[in-house]
């Protein structure tokens, strides 16, 4: 399957693990949510957001938000692509999306939508990205610019016909 076919920046590849599938013999919840947050390390590691820039003390960040969508499920030793597409940023968030592909068979296993804050450690406040950080987040999300609005991103769990008519 050719990188092409994914939408967004490959940010990261690998594999189902066997302790990720659970009783229903596929991969559990809990490791979509790990594999999407190691994929933002990735991310943040190809803009500069590295190990030493964290532990330098000079930034790091934290995620605020997120909500992940499970679209057709994944089973042990299936391989799997992780893709980011820069929704927003400004001067101290960056919202981003990101899309979980069955790497062989192309098809869209997942999704996560986070807000990611720049934060200062030492204040634990939020802080201004650095500039070179920020110029390459401008540079990607000008490269994501022409991408489609993702139709998962921004949606609410709801019930669409509730039983308790107070809802």
């Amino acid at each position: 399957m050719s990188n092409s076919t994914f939408i967004g920046t490959v940010v990261t590849e690998g594999r189902v693990r066997p302790e990720w599938i659970d009783i229903n013999q596929h991969m559990n919840v809990a490791y979509y949510l790990l594999a999407f947050d190691l994929a933002v390390d990735d991310l943040w590691a190809k803009k500069g957001l590295t190990e030493s820039y964290i532990q330098s003390g000079a930034g790091t960040t934290f995620s605020v938000e997120g909500h992940i969508t499970y679209q057709r499920e994944l089973v042990e030793n299936d391989p799997y692509v992780i893709t980011a597409q820069i929704i927003a940023y400004d001067e101290k968030r960056l919202h981003q999306f990101q899309r979980m592909y069955h790497a062989e068979q192309g098809f869209l296993a997942a999704t996560c939508e986070w807000m990611h804050l720049h934060v200062n450690p030492a204040l634990r406040r939020v802080s201004p990205w650095p500039e070179d950080i920020l110029a390459r987040f401008a540079e990607l999300a000008r490269e994501h610019s022409a991408l489609p609005m993702p139709v998962e991103a921004g949606r609410a769990i709801r019930v669409p016909k509730p039983l308790n008519p107070d809802n």
